[in-house]
């Protein structure tokens, strides 16, 4: 049954309006030094994206610490930013010799392990948000909530939630706490979350909606091109900018995880905040989106 005593810890956390992913700055891709870090970390702060999403896993589990590294060297920083967290994924690679197979986990001690791995690899006392990574089929709520209500009542994750979760998932970890962020895959080339009840269950429950690959990868077809390509010229935007000014028009209060590996990508993102599509603009998107038109 739902913890109500600790109902107030889910509290809809505060996170910029657009947030700044950071699975490709370390070894996956980017292969940022500690100065690139501090460089790419002072940029989007400057451009009012104080929110940083991370996971356990990214990089092998590196890059968290690699980020902790740019952050110790500027501990004024931590106080204007917010640290996102996932865990629950186990991944094969060289840095845990005993994973053999990916699966998930969201038993007690997993949770309560991955978030003191988090906190020491970021070298932050806290998380403003901890997400479970992906729905592990054997999760048991009561398990979750006891897990949660440790870490919430030690002051170490300060609001939870989840990732790629079906609607009736999330109502089933609502049944012993709430949620109040869900991080799922939404762009003008996956559309399925505006129909599917996810984004619906969102706006219903207060929960905050997070974008992941909000640009589908970073390449948008041609298709989606042809229809952005003319609204970017009128809005003296790029085509990017357009495609995420669409997701944070929707009413349920989208924010975009933009993970880009360079500064000028941050600058045309940002500029998305600004612009204000028409309904006939919108739906120009999303029929392009969805290949049909509407009934």
């Amino acid at each position: 049954m739902l913890h109500a005593q600790y109902a107030a810890m889910y509290s809809t956390p505060w996170m910029s309006d657009i947030v700044v992913g950071t699975m490709r700055w370390g070894i996956w891709d980017a292969k940022f030094t500690t100065a690139q870090y501090e460089a790419m970390i002072d940029k989007s702060m400057s451009l009012g994206m104080s929110t940083f999403d991370h996971a356990d896993i990214y990089g092998d589990h590196t890059t968290e610490a690699e980020f902790g590294a740019a952050l110790k060297l500027h501990p004024e920083w931590r106080s204007q930013i917010e640290l996102v967290s996932k865990c629950g994924i186990i991944r094969v690679c060289d840095q845990k010799p005993d994973h053999y197979i990916k699966a998930y986990d969201f038993t007690k001690s997993h949770i309560l392990k991955s978030a003191e791995d988090s906190l020491r690899n970021l070298q932050t006392d806290y998380l403003d948000v901890m997400l479970l990574h992906r729905p592990d089929l054997l999760m048991d709520p009561d398990e979750v909530a006891e897990a949660f209500e440790l870490l919430y009542t030690s002051g170490k994750v300060r609001s939870f939630g989840v990732s790629n979760f079906t609607p009736s998932q999330v109502k089933l970890l609502q049944s012993t706490v709430p949620v109040g962020v869900h991080q799922l895959e939404v762009s003008v080339k996956e559309v399925s979350a505006f129909n599917d009840g996810r984004l619906d269950q969102c706006a219903l429950d207060g929960i905050v909606p997070m974008a992941w690959s909000p640009l589908g990868g970073g390449t948008l077809p041609n298709e989606m091109l042809t229809v952005l390509e003319p609204l970017a010229t009128a809005f003296e935007v790029t085509p990017q900018a357009i495609a995420l000014a669409w997701l944070l028009q929707h009413p349920a209060g989208i924010l975009p995880v933009v993970g880009t590996t360079k500064a000028e990508n941050l600058e045309a993102a940002q500029k998305a905040l600004n612009i204000k599509l028409d309904r006939q603009q919108w739906y120009t998107i999303y029929q392009a989106a969805t290949g049909t038109t509407l009934p």
